[in-house]
Order: C-alpha cells, then sequence, then structure tokens
C-alpha cells in the first residue's frame, strides 16, 4: 500500500473517530448509566424549580443597608447600616436598637413605639426599605459554570445555589462539600440592651431568623443503601486556609454530598439547606479520554478517587474494544511536567489476559486504540483532531 493512501485511509478513521463521538451521546444514554453535563445540568435546573419555597418576607441581618424614613422628620430620614452586632443608630434615640432577625415591618413598628415612647415624635409614621441586602452570603466556588456570591434573599437549598451558579463543569467530581461556620452564641450588646424610655430592654439576641435558615441535622439516620451527607468538624487552619473570613473564628464544619445521591433521588437530606456564610465547593476531578477502536468514544469524569482509575475502568465505560482493534498496540498520550506530550505503549491484550499489570490513568489521559494496520499513521493524523474528538463527547457515571 502506498504512503499517500495509507495517510488518505489515516484521515477518513480519524474523521470517522470524530464522528462517532459527535453522535454517540444519544445511544449511551439510552442504556440509562452514562449521562452528559449538559443533561445532568438540566437536571439541576429541573430540581432546582421544584425545591424553590414560596416567598417570605426578607429578615434583616448583619451588613445590609436599611433607609429609614420618618414622615415629617428629616433629621431621622437616612441611609443606616447593620452592625456586626446586628444595631443600628438614629439621631435623637439614647440606644443603638437591635434589628437584626426583624423584617422591614417589624422594624417600622419598633422604631415608631420607641420614637413615641420617648416622646421625641407624636404618632410616627416610619418606613424602612432594605436598601442593600448583604447579609446572607453563599460562596459557590470551584468547578461550576460561574463561581458567585449568592445573596440568600429567601430559604435556599444545595440544589438551588448550584442552578444559580450554571450547573456543574464538565470536570466537576461526584462530591459537593459544604464548609459551615460554628456560630458562637450571640453576646448582648451593653448598650442595646439598656431599657428604653418605654421601660423594656430590647429583644432576645437570638436572631428571629432561624426558622428561615433551618440547620441541617448531621445526625440523622441513613436508609439502607443511601448515604447521607457526611459531616466533619475541622478548622480552617487545619486545611491550611490562613484566609478564613473572620466570621468564621477558626472553627467550621465540614458537610459532603454525594453529586450523584442529590440529581438522582428526590431524598430531602441531601437536598440540605443552606445557610449565610456556608461555602460550597464543587472539586475538579478530571477528565480522561479513550478514542480509536473502542465502542464508545470520548470523555469520562473520574471520581473523586482519580488514582483508581485504569485501561480496563476506561475500556469498560467505553464499551470495549471493536472487533478490529489492535490492543496490542494501544498508546497512552500524557503530558508530562513540561507540558510535552509522550507516549507511551500499552499491551491491551495481555492486560485483558491477565498476562500484566493493569495501567493507572490520570487526569487528561488520552488512550488511543488503532485500528488493524498503519497505527503510527492514524496517530499522527488523529493527533489533528484529538481537542475536538475527545471534547465532543464527555459523559458522567451514575447519575441517572
Amino acid at each position: 500500500m502506498q504512503p499517500a493512501r495509507l495517510v488518505a485511509q489515516a484521515g477518513c478513521l480519524a474523521c470517522a473517530t470524530l464522528v462517532a463521538a459527535l453522535v454517540l451521546p444519544a445511544s449511551a444514554l439510552s442504556q440509562g448509566t452514562l449521562v452528559t453535563p449538559q443533561q445532568t445540568n438540566e437536571r439541576i435546573r429541573e430540581l432546582s424549580v421544584l425545591a424553590q419555597s414560596a416567598p417570605r418576607e426578607y429578615v434583616i441581618g448583619s451588613g445590609d443597608v436599611l433607609n429609614v424614613e420618618v414622615f415629617d422628620v428629616p433629621e431621622l430620614t437616612r441611609d443606616v447600616r447593620v452592625s456586626a452586632a446586628g444595631t443600628i443608630a438614629l439621631p435623637l434615640l439614647p440606644v443603638r436598637l437591635r434589628v437584626d432577625g426583624l423584617t422591614e415591618a417589624q422594624l417600622e413598628q419598633k422604631i415608631a413605639e420607641v420614637l413615641e415612647a420617648n416622646g421625641l415624635v407624636t404618632h410616627p409614621q416610619v418606613s424602612v426599605v432594605v436598601k442593600e441586602k448583604r447579609s446572607k452570603p453563599i460562596t459557590i466556588i470551584g468547578a461550576v459554570g460561574h463561581p458567585l456570591v449568592y445573596q440568600a434573599i429567601r430559604p435556599v437549598t444545595l440544589i438551588e445555589v448550584l442552578s444559580e451558579a450554571g450547573g456543574i463543569a464538565t470536570d466537576a467530581g461526584s462530591t459537593v462539600i459544604i464548609r459551615r461556620a460554628v456560630r458562637a452564641v450571640p453576646v448582648a450588646d451593653p448598650a442595646a440592651s439598656e431599657p428604653d424610655a418605654a421601660g423594656e430592654g430590647t429583644e432576645s439576641t437570638e436572631p428571629a431568623s432561624a426558622d428561615a435558615f433551618p440547620t441541617v441535622s448531621q445526625s440523622s439516620p441513613a436508609t439502607e443503601g443511601t448515604r447521607p451527607p457526611q459531616a466533619s468538624g475541622t478548622t480552617a487552619r487545619e486545611h491550611g486556609d490562613d484566609s478564613a473570613p473572620p466570621d468564621l473564628a477558626g472553627e467550621s464544619v465540614i458537610l459532603s454530598v454525594n453529586l450523584n445521591d442529590l440529581i438522582s433521588t428526590a431524598d430531602p437530606k441531601y437536598n440540605i439547606p443552606l445557610e449565610s456564610g456556608d461555602v460550597v465547593m464543587v472539586p475538579r476531578a478530571g477528565i480522561v479520554y479513550v478514542i480509536g477502536a473502542v465502542a464508545r468514544p470520548g470523555g469520562f469524569v473520574l471520581s473523586n478517587d482519580q488514582e483508581q482509575m485504569s485501561t480496563l475502568k476506561l475500556l469498560s465505560l467505553a464499551g470495549g474494544l471493536l472487533h478490529t482493534a489492535r490492543s496490542s498496540q494501544a498508546v497512552i498520550l500524557r503530558k508530562d511536567s513540561a507540558g510535552q506530550q509522550k507516549e507511551t505503549q500499552v499491551d491491551l491484550k495481555k492486560i485483558l489476559q491477565r498476562k500484566t499489570q493493569d495501567v493507572a490513568l490520570y487526569p487528561s489521559d488520552i488512550l488511543f486504540v488503532p485500528e488493524s494496520g498503519g497505527k503510527r499513521a492514524v496517530l499522527r493524523a488523529t493527533e489533528t483532531v484529538i481537542g475536538i474528538g475527545t471534547s465532543a463527547a464527555v459523559f458522567r457515571v451514575g447519575t441517572q
């Protein structure tokens, strides 16, 4: 066979591999075990719509900016920010007012009562509007569509914030990690606890928004065959995070939720309610690729135990070898620490016959299985379309 015809056939084979990778997802999904990240994100959006709770009145918290207006009293009309202690100061009032845990209507009534009790305004008409909502931040980082800080103006769950962040990225791992600050017992503000002119002290320091953001139970029993969110006590220092937010006070609890359980089941113990200050992280797991003479060429997302992926497991996910495969001449393409691509020949035939040890695969590895004839020419032709062919079909395992 002439070299020109060999290269032409190699190019045709590479194109056929690319076409197979492009049209494969529909047939792969029919098995119900592999889904694309796009379909996973569609599922996240569907569950997010179902999980949305009915709107409630916003509960004021630390960091919010309030616009306070008292009719016909311009001295008391202004914007004020709620302090870290949950209080605000208004002119003419002898004490700071504790406002965290109150709604706008409740705060309007409280300011009116204080003004009237101190003899400052007769029959005051007070209006309070939350101008900036900053008290309930939930941070979403890692392998998501677009990391962001989400202001939870209503009770939200894990699936909702993942949807707000654009779903998961192509290389997202199989676990979602939530870091939650250990809340210290609130200490009463001496200035805010002084009795006002009405002869009553301010309300309890315990926030009234506890029902709006319930704490997830970390000790709920798991049913057989399921994996509930795992919680563990830890500190930010133990994870090497010297820049932990000050409100964590160095102490936090880690909750771990399996992404497959979260998406594939309707059990609320996985779709846990989030609290203000939570940090939601989706770790990256990486992707391994297989192209050439296999039933399902494409990329496969690794689970979080990345070191467990091997050529045998990858062939199993890819549906096995075609009968035309030259299994003894497979090649692993891997980039070294300098970014240079290296080739390592793998005898899949001996591995399948258990005559040699299985080979471990790592993120971004590409396993190429040539067809019969012209392996080297096919490999060179395929390298030009590896970037397209391996990204055309990416699959996740076990999300349905």
